[in-house]
């Protein structure tokens, strides 16, 4: 079952992602922002399938990050910086984990802006 993915320019309401959470995974969605647009995809299967939607979309792989979104949590613990695409040894990223703090401060102040509560 592939999902249609999703892009987020300006805003997307909690109550659609807690939409798109039921239809995939319960209670999360997985995510890749793009910090240099400023944009979010979401709802595949995978963060790599959202990344390479991204790619096809013009945005450069060393600004795309995967995210988890819990729906049912107040940000920020909703955020979680935890994907196989983060892993990028060539920008000192070593884990699956957003290790720098200002790449997470830029993360949570994105996913800050899109989702409208």
């Amino acid at each position: 079952m592939n999902q249609e993915i999703i892009l987020v320019e300006t805003n997307i309401t909690l109550e659609d992602l807690k939409t798109l959470a039921k239809e995939r995974f319960g209670d999360m969605v997985k995510g890749v922002v793009d910090l240099e647009k400023n944009i979010m995809a979401l709802g595949g299967d995978l963060h790599a399938d959202e990344e390479a939607f991204l790619l096809e979309r013009g945005s450069k792989q060393e600004n795309l990050w995967g995210i988890n979104l819990y729906v049912d949590m107040p940000l920020p613990d909703m955020l979680e910086f935890d994907s196989m695409i983060n892993i990028r040894p060539r920008q000192n990223n070593r884990s699956r984990s957003v290790e720098d703090p200002k790449v997470r401060e830029q993360i949570l102040s994105l996913v800050t802006s899109l989702i409208k509560f």
